[in-house]
């Protein structure tokens, strides 16, 4: 009889060490999902903020080439207007030269203000695209 209940000791030890492995197999898997899962989700924010940014700096970009277009149309009808009071033709010669320089002073004025909202747009969408990056090179390194 003690080679049955060493048996059965033996049995019971194999099962509970079993169910234990078992278990914490689960558990451990369960919590690389909650992870992989709570990354995920930072992930679609990260591109969801990025979008955002994209889109508040192309409606600025927009706004300003809309304003700057009508600014530009105002600004040759009014330049049109003055050319076709001048009363000599160095007149209007001196008109529309000082009406060029006008027009290419505000068109590179219009150009530098459109760059920088571009570039901060661009900055703007890009930083949280690398917070996650940075934030998985991370989490790769420690894990080595």
């Amino acid at each position: 009889m003690a080679a049955a209940d060493t048996l059965k000791t033996t049995a019971e030890q194999i099962t509970t060490a079993s169910n234990q492995a078992f278990k914490d197999g689960v558990e451990k898997s369960l919590a690389a999902l909650a992870e992989a899962n709570t990354h995920s989700k930072k992930n679609l924010e990260a591109v969801v903020a990025s979008v955002t940014a994209a889109t508040k700096g192309a409606e600025a970009l927009g706004a300003q080439a809309m304003a700057y277009s009508k600014k530009a149309a105002e600004e040759q009808v009014a330049a049109a207007k003055s050319l076709a009071g001048a009363k000599s033709v160095q007149e209007a010669v001196e008109l529309q030269t000082a009406w060029a320089k006008s027009a290419l002073e505000s068109y590179i004025a219009q150009m530098s203000k459109a760059s920088e909202i571009v570039s901060a747009s661009i900055k703007d969408s890009v930083k949280p695209l690398n917070e996650r990056v940075t934030a998985a090179v991370e989490k790769f390194q420690a894990a080595r």
